[in-house]
């Protein structure tokens, strides 16, 4: 009878649409660069912060795309009702890093210290549709100040960015600090007149600045204008004086900081709040000099418009500006890779009260692929060393050898395939990447010697090539037993 059951199908051994599998240099070079962003925001005197990858529903909240389909933008389920107890708890996996924070900081207020600095380096999910370069599971790297009220907080996180950028290679010249702050758009809007129902759309607008210029946006913001097809694009219906100082909001970025806020100022008029705005962007303008961050690495930017219906003050975006080829070989500026603001509506959905917070989140892919662009990343990836086995029965010996190594700081191992077929461990060591080979015979076990091969500097082993061939090769050199771990430590040192 069971040869009658039709045979199960095997699983594709395929990745879902919208994930990835990271493989070893892909995941060193990561780790490498978050060890050394951690470090700048350890001597910053933030603390690190690991929270589940579920959170409830509830908790995620407003950072849900729709509120009222909870799986819709993540990934969610309902777990089991309880009998007698109502149904199950909606979960879902993290969005981001930044609702886990508002939770934490709500749940332990009692035991944080405030203002609380914490960075939180991770995964999240989200459940969109995937595409070029997007993918459903991606990291961030974040650091954030809940509890300080002060733009002092902002400045610091800005300063932190640029310290950032450079510990994992960008250099000065090849990255800026972006800064601005949505108190001044408000202020403009109020300038503008602009009612609660158009200022969506105003925003959107704005946004459009860097592609269609001056004359689009004036247009998008009064009575529209035709796209590059010759649709038509209806216009917001802002008045000609309406759109002035929208206008000059755009074009206030003068030839320094000093300038840039005078002409903020004169954009935002009599408003209070924008009024407010322009004098935060110039206490962070101090505060950065004071700490010795010129304005070739941050910099006040009316320019910076996006997210700024999320957040509530300061605003901040950093860019790089080296040049990259694009797919079709042309040439452009790298772009955006870490962005983030003052968010003080946050914490107050789980307490009721304010507590204001800021915080910059990186763009961990992103940042990576610019260092792969720059020829900075994966210079320090190196494969171990690799211990053959000529004998078996003398595999204690081997692993001796590997210990040795690992325990004088040297990364090793033992070939633990079948050893019959000597060109295979070659191979092996060759897909490794390994710098060094280490070969010990019964002759030289006699002798009390071992073979060490420099992989770094000899030609690539051919997958036929003879013991006797392989020993010939001239970055081979036999040392006494007791010297294998200098030797080694000479080829790769």
């Amino acid at each position: 009878m069971a040869k009658d059951l039709k045979k199960q199908p095997r699983p594709k051994a395929e990745t879902p649409k919208g994930f990835r599998d990271y493989f070893g240099a892909d995941v060193t070079e990561r780790k490498a660069m978050l060890d050394r962003i951690a470090g700048v925001y350890h001597r910053h005197g933030f603390d690190p912060l690991e929270t589940s990858a579920v959170e409830t529903v509830e908790a995620l909240g407003k950072f849900l795309p729709d509120v009222d389909r909870p799986n819709a933008g993540v990934f969610a389920w309902q777990e089991e009702a309880v009998p007698g107890g109502g149904s199950g708890d909606w979960l879902a996996l993290r969005y981001d890093l930044t609702a886990p924070l508002a939770r934490v900081a709500a749940q332990y207020r009692n035991d944080l210290p405030s203002p609380y600095r914490r960075y939180a380096m991770g995964p999240v999910w989200r459940n969109e549709k995937p595409g070029p370069g997007r993918f459903r599971q991606f990291y961030q790297c974040d650091a954030d100040t809940v509890g300080a009220a002060s733009v002092a907080a902002d400045a610091e996180i800005c300063a932190m960015l640029a310290d950032a950028l450079e510990s994992v290679g960008i250099a000065r010249g090849d990255y800026l600090v972006r800064i601005n702050n949505r108190k001044v758009l408000n202020g403009v809007l109020e300038a503008a007149e602009v009612r609660d129902d158009q200022a969506e759309d105003v925003l959107r607008q704005i946004d459009k600045f860097d592609k269609v210029g001056r004359g689009g946006v004036l247009a998008l913001l009064t009575t529209g204008r035709l796209d590059d097809s010759g649709a038509r694009i209806d216009g917001v219906g802002l008045t000609e004086a309406q759109a002035g100082p929208v206008l000059a909001f755009l074009e206030a970025k003068g030839a320094d900081n000093a300038a840039t806020l005078d002409n903020l100022a004169a954009a935002v008029g009599a408003s209070a709040i924008g009024a407010e705005g322009v004098d935060e962007l110039r206490e962070i303008a101090a505060m950065l000099a004071a700490m010795g961050v010129a304005e070739d690495r941050a910099v006040i930017d009316p320019s910076v418009v996006r997210g700024l219906g999320y957040y509530t003050g300061p605003v901040f975006e950093a860019e790089l500006t080296f040049e990259i080829l694009d797919e079709k070989g042309r040439k452009r500026q790298f772009g955006s890779v870490a962005g983030g603001g003052r968010y003080d509506g946050l914490v107050e959905r789980f307490t009721g009260q304010k507590v204001p917070a800021t915080g910059v989140s990186i763009g961990v892919d992103r940042l990576l692929a610019a260092l792969r662009a720059k020829g900075m990343a994966g210079a320090d990836v190196a494969g171990p060393v690799v211990v053959t086995v000529m004998d078996r029965d003398r595999m204690s010996d081997y692993q001796a050898m590997a210990a040795e190594l690992r325990a004088a700081g040297i990364r090793a191992e033992v070939y633990l395939g079948n050893p019959k077929n000597f060109g295979n461990q070659l191979k092996y060591a060759d897909k490794r990447g390994a710098p060094v080979a280490i070969i010990q015979g019964g002759d030289e076990a006699l002798r009390g010697v071992v073979q060490v091969k420099d992989l770094i500097l000899g030609a690539k082993i051919a997958a036929e090539a003879s013991v006797e061939e392989w020993k010939a090769q001239p970055a081979q050199t036999e040392v006494a037993r007791k010297d294998l771990v200098a030797e080694v430590r000479r080829i790769i040192g």
